[in-house]
């Protein structure tokens, strides 16, 4: 799951690159595909543990996509530990990443599933 994730988040940072007037030192597909594969395994984590005897086929694609988001948030969270250790501004760092990070987990959550059910 991680690995399909960063690959898909390589993929959003290629094409985010595209978009003018974003620019970064890193670029995005490099800085995407580690906060993809970290969201990843956090989503592979968070399915065992609580939906671990429920098999894909009897989860809804919204309560998928809201473990994605839950993974991204969670991911978020690491970012506010990281300001809250730096003594930064530690809601400000959630809300800049919190949202970003659920909606892409939220959004792999459900590709995901759909791509699960195809096989």
């Amino acid at each position: 799951m991680g690995l399909t994730w960063g690959a898909a988040w390589f993929g959003a940072g290629v094409l985010l690159a595209r978009v003018p007037g974003f620019s970064s030192d890193l670029p995005f597909a490099l800085l995407f595909a580690p906060l993809g594969f970290v969201t990843g395994i956090l989503f592979s984590g968070i399915l065992v543990a609580i939906e671990g005897r429920r098999g894909f086929d009897r989860t809804s694609l919204p309560r998928f996509a809201g473990w994605g988001a839950v993974s991204g948030l969670l991911l978020s969270g690491i970012f506010v530990v990281g300001a809250a250790l730096r003594g930064g501004a530690v809601w400000g760092e959630f809300l800049v990443f919190g949202p970003a990070l659920a909606m892409s987990g939220a959004v792999c959550a459900a590709g995901s599933l759909a791509l699960a059910r195809t096989g």
